[in-house]
């Protein structure tokens, strides 16, 4: 009774070959990236760090005095922390000598121009050359996966592919073709399916996360059955390894 029992339990760990793989049936090709998009837009809360530099050391210092805001971020390996600029509930951020410059809504490279922009129009630089990075670009990778993990990316660029990767994969119970991803945008947050067996995936939008993005993974029908039938046959296995003992126990008595 109980070896007909693990049969059955090592029957219904079956999956099939298309939900353990990606991109199934896929041949060799070229795909082209779509670039659209592709460099994130500027949210309320990011912290971002600004660094402000020219041919005059000495007048370009006072732009980057010491910013005041200091956060921790959880990553991989630990905490760290960060001195930035924080976006505002209003979009802005306040630079020194500056002032308030509105930030979100906008990408990195829209910001830089503005700056660059008010300081010549100003004229407090010449030729000034503006660095604006990230500070808090991590994603969280939850549901079927190997590890469950918020992932800290310090060089700002990291494809879908491979954060699930650093997550340890989809598990054999994951929706490989229904994968959820929850993007916030100028105050809204959109989800997006992703089909991992569709290889136009691989020149989408969607290919490369943006900061904040939160992807999951839903589970498939196995993991649900076999959770139901762990239900169901873990009191008939628990009965069945009782009567073997006591049958046991009987042989020995007799003795």
């Amino acid at each position: 009774m109980l070896a007909f029992l693990l049969i059955i339990q090592i029957s219904s760990c079956t999956v099939s070959q298309q939900s353990t793989t990606y991109f199934s049936g896929s041949g060799d090709t070229t795909l082209i990236l779509k670039t659209d998009d592709v460099e994130p837009i500027i949210q309320k809360n990011d912290i971002l760090s600004i660094y402000i530099s020219s041919l005059n050391p000495e007048a370009s210092a006072v732009f980057n005095a010491p910013n005041l805001l200091a956060t921790s971020s959880s990553t991989t390996s630990g905490s760290s922390s960060a001195g930035g600029y924080l976006v505002n509930t209003d979009g802005n951020i306040q630079l020194p000598i500056l002032g308030t410059i509105k930030a979100s809504g906008i990408t990195k490279k829209q910001l830089k121009a503005d700056i660059t922009n008010l300081i010549l129009d100003k004229k407090l630089l010449i030729d000034p050359i503006i660095t604006i990075r990230h500070l808090n670009y991590e994603v969280t990778i939850i549901g079927e996966v190997g590890k469950p993990i918020v992932i800290n990316v310090p060089n700002e660029k990291i494809s879908l592919l491979k954060a699930l990767g650093i997550a340890g994969d989809i598990t054999v119970y994951g929706k490989k073709d229904n994968v959820m991803l929850v993007r916030e945008v100028e105050g809204k947050r959109k989800v997006k399916r992703i089909d991992l067996n569709d290889k136009s995936f691989l020149s989408s939008n969607y290919y490369y996360l943006q900061p904040n993005d939160i992807v999951y993974v839903e589970a498939n029908k196995w993991k649900v059955i076999n959770a139901n039938r762990n239900q169901q046959l873990l009191p008939s296995i628990l009965s069945g390894l009782s009567i073997i003992a006591l049958v046991i126990t009987t042989i020995l008595l007799r003795k």
